[in-house]
């Protein structure tokens, strides 16, 4: 059974975490994935295609810039809990016994598509905690979901992120 000091953690969440997506981000994070698709650098290709912009790869939101005070560029709305509570996780977990984390994968949902020169807000939740037992013993599976929004307040995207703990 999951102990109470881990399950607490459950429904808590980031603050917002905002995203520049700057038109030289998008071309090296293709050219990274070695994805040669023209609609992520060549800049004639993408504005006579129906985005008429280029636009970035799956996966790729930006880079996280810092909030301004007093900003009221976001729509997303916050979750409960603070950004301590991402860490505090953490913590919990290897009090419980879980000391080792591996990654167990992520998923995305897409909404509409990331822009150049877009700026993203992000939120993330603690969506569940799982206990399972395992051939070695118990493991807690979390799931965080990580939802994106753009300046205009469109839904862009979710991450759903597994780690695994034992």
């Amino acid at each position: 059974m999951l102990p109470e000091e881990v399950a607490k953690f459950i429904g808590t969440g980031s603050g917002v975490t905002v995203f520049e997506v700057e038109k030289g981000a998008v071309k090296k994070f293709a050219d990274a994935v070695d994805d040669p698709n023209p609609l992520y650098w060549d800049e004639e290709h993408a504005k006579n295609s129906r985005y008429e912009s280029i636009i970035a790869p799956p996966g790729f939101f930006g880079w996280p810039v810092k909030m301004a005070k007093g900003s009221t560029f976001l729509r997303a709305e916050q979750p409960e809990g603070t950004s301590e509570a991402m860490g505090n996780v953490g913590v919990a977990l290897a009090k419980a016994g879980y000391l080792r984390s591996l990654d167990g994968g992520m998923e995305y949902e897409f909404f509409c598509p990331v822009r150049a020169g877009d700026t993203l807000a992000a939120t993330t939740v603690i969506k569940d905690i799982r206990e399972r037992v395992g051939q070695t013993g118990n493991l807690a599976f979390m799931i965080r979901e990580t939802t994106y929004f753009n300046q205009n307040g469109e839904l862009v995207a979710k991450a759903r992120a597994t780690s695994i703990h034992r």
